[in-house]
């Protein structure tokens, strides 16, 4: 795969935040272990890891809140701005999720409200999923209850996120919610072929989204690309197994915001349901559009659909027929796509 602009600007950008995190005061570093965490793989240490997140929030300059080696379990975390300096977070450790699906009243992991951020090291979240996915019904019935999303972005500005590794998210394994400027880069994703809703990546009312040189491979969605996305770059990806990347589902809900840019470039997918998928809802309550789509340079190696413009999506058993004057006009290009069936005999 070829380095586009987009590459060289998230690699970049990332230089820059790993040059701000390597002059910042080592005093200022927030180790979770000299709050009480221990990295046994048994401990409960979420108290430990939300106060060492305070702290560091709450510091001037440019505080890092360092995870060291070992395997913490955690229950729900919120770490939450605004903070007083550029946040670094050094996760080298894996973080193991909590199963008791009771603790949870909503997300796992999640950033909120943070301007300037950059999450590196090379370190594994686990959201130990196989014993929740019994329980997700979504893909059946409408009205369900959603499973916690393992690491959650929202209101996020100027971040990147490089170099760790997500397994067995018990839902999406990423969202990005109202975040702007946000790159995501050398991201490794992986849960069973059957696992279901374990989306790599979710994208939403956001802008300015940049995922490079990932390898994603789950029961979902490798990438999805919701409402009010604005100008996403995918590039050098590979995904497989899962869905595919997909734009949607769209027109679902009132007042949905339109999806405008979106380049998916040098990307490949192998054994997916899926290749490239957009999916629109035929009864949309109100009116909303994608366009400015460019998809270019993919190969698809054993991808049973390999491109699927669905605008009658409907995943339930039952779903209303009825036809409203609004439905979502398409704007998009396809370009140097390569497929490839191996045939078995």
């Amino acid at each position: 795969m070829g380095c586009g602009y987009n590459n060289i600007f998230a690699v970049c950008s990332l230089l820059l935040l790993a040059l701000a995190a390597n002059s910042q005061d080592s005093s200022l570093q927030f180790n979770v272990k000299d709050f009480g965490a221990v990295a046994d793989g048994v401990t409960d240490s979420t108290q430990a890891f939300q106060a060492a997140w305070n702290a560091a929030c709450a510091a001037e300059g440019k505080p890092g809140l360092a995870i060291p080696e070992g395997a913490y379990v955690v229950g729900p975390l919120m770490f939450k701005g605004p903070c007083k300096g550029f946040m670094v977070v050094q996760l080298r450790g894996q973080l193991l999720a909590s199963t008791d699906l009771d603790a949870y009243s909503k997300n796992w992991i999640e950033f909120q409200y943070i301007t300037g951020l950059l999450v590196s090291g090379g370190g594994r979240i686990d959201g130990r999923g196989a014993s929740a996915w019994p329980h997700n019904d979504c893909p059946k019935q409408s009205h369900c209850r959603l499973l916690p999303m393992s690491l959650v972005f929202s209101f996020v500005t100027d971040a990147t996120v490089s170099g760790i590794s997500s397994v067995d998210s018990k839902f999406f394994h990423m969202n990005i919610f109202s975040s702007s400027n946000f790159a995501l880069d050398l991201i490794k994703i992986s849960a069973p072929g059957d696992s279901p809703n374990t989306d790599g990546i979710h994208i939403g009312d956001s802008t300015d989204i940049r995922i490079t040189n990932s390898v994603i491979g789950t029961g979902d969605d490798c990438v999805s690309v919701g409402p009010g996305s604005v100008n996403v770059t995918i590039s050098d990806v590979f995904c497989g197994p899962g869905h595919g990347i997909s734009v949607g589902s769209l027109g679902k809900y009132p007042g949905e915001k339109d999806v405008v840019g979106l380049t998916v470039r040098n990307c490949t997918l192998t054994g997916t349901t899926n290749g490239l998928r957009i999916k629109t809802w035929q009864s949309a309550p109100s009116p909303s559009s994608a366009s400015d789509f460019h998809f270019e340079d993919i190969v698809m190696n054993n991808v049973y659909n390999p491109i699927i413009i669905d605008q009658k999506y409907c995943p339930f058993p039952t779903c209303s027929q009825t036809v409203t004057s609004y439905s979502t006009p398409l704007v998009f290009a396809f370009s140097y796509l390569r497929f490839q069936q191996q045939l078995i005999f």
